[in-house]
């Protein structure tokens, strides 16, 4: 090589450990993490969800145990969904304004069980409690009515946040529930409960899982294509996500995560805030299938894929990898 030019030389700094770490643009913690659990009735109950490999339902006092052990690996959030029995279950959804629920059964028992060491994230959305699977209330003609089930979701966001939650999380997609729970909070003096919007919530193919852990999959008529996004639109997406900040939200979600991180990327620039994304359930699933098929190591697969979020503009993951990630993390 000739000496009469700079010789740049990316490599310089890869070359060691300590040079890669000092270098490194990203940096992934255990405090970027929110762990999904779901929450099922009994004592001592651990239902494993087939079709998610390690992860299961857990009663209250599971939930409880689970939280002290999120606390122990540094892991700041837990998100909570529950898996509704048919017999509570309504084409209201009625069970979500029972302040005896699960949901807030749960969130008490992380209460007593961690005080204010970790954080408690609560799904507002109907479809654990309805009979018919959708996430608002029906029409005759089976078409999802918005204003109608926004006044049911302020309800039950009420009932979360006297229960004890920290964040409340709409997941519902109906046009204004952002504002009208904001403002039911405040005027219940609720003020310092934040809201974190799934603002840009796609009808996606890698839900089947979740839908399955909180039993609602055979239950669903139809689809939810008439209030989830389409998979092909993006800049309705920034539209979503400008609405939902006008409203009141604290901060917004993209779910999926790992398909659509484009739009992470375009409303972190566009918005500048804290922007989340949702690893779900299929691709969870994915990558416990290809460690297990033997296509790629598991740790690495989960921590490459995690890193992918940061580097997207993600604040924070909700991923049921969380332990193993924190654990890894950790050393």
């Amino acid at each position: 090589m000739s000496a009469s030019y700079p010789a740049i030389r990316l490599r310089r700094t890869r070359a060691t450990n300590w040079s890669r770490a000092l270098h490194r643009e990203n940096v992934l913690t255990p405090a970027d993490l929110i762990w999904p659990l779901f929450v099922t009735e009994g004592q001592n109950v651990e239902e494993p969800v087939a079709s998610l490999p390690g992860v299961s339902r857990w009663s209250v006092d599971g939930i409880a145990a689970r939280a002290r052990e999120a606390v122990a690996l540094g892991i700041p959030c837990l998100a909570l969904f529950p898996n509704t029995p048919a017999e509570k279950r309504s084409d209201d959804g009625a069970e979500a304004l029972n302040p005896d629920n699960l949901m807030c059964r749960a969130i008490r028992a992380i209460r007593d069980a961690c005080g204010t060491d970790i954080g408690v994230l609560t799904d507002v959305a109907l479809d654990p409690y309805t009979a018919h699977g959708q996430d608002g209330l029906l029409d005759e003609a089976g078409y999802v009515l918005n204003d109608a089930t926004i006044d049911t979701l302020v309800g039950q966001s009420l009932n979360q946040a006297a229960a004890g939650a920290d964040i409340i999380a709409p997941s519902d997609m109906m046009d204004g529930r952002v504002g009208a729970i904001r403002e039911a909070l405040e005027e219940e003096g609720h003020a310092n409960i934040q809201i974190m919007a799934y603002a840009a919530k796609y009808a996606s193919a890698f839900y089947g899982p979740f839908r399955d852990a909180v039993g609602s999959r055979g239950l669903l008529k139809g689809d939810k294509k008439t209030y989830q996004m389409d998979p092909a639109n993006a800049e309705e997406a920034l539209r979503e996500v400008a609405l939902d900040i006008a409203e009141g939200a604290d901060s917004v979600m993209v779910k999926p995560g790992l398909p659509y991180l484009d739009i992470v990327r375009r409303v972190k620039e566009r918005f500048e805030v804290p922007v989340f994304a949702y690893q779900v359930s299929g691709e969870y699933a994915m990558i416990e299938a290809a460690a297990a098929a033997g296509a790629g190591d598991r740790a690495g697969l989960v921590m490459e894929t995690l890193m992918a979020f940061k580097r997207a503009g993600c604040s924070g993951v909700l991923t049921y990898h969380a332990p193993l990630a924190a654990q890894i993390l950790r050393g």
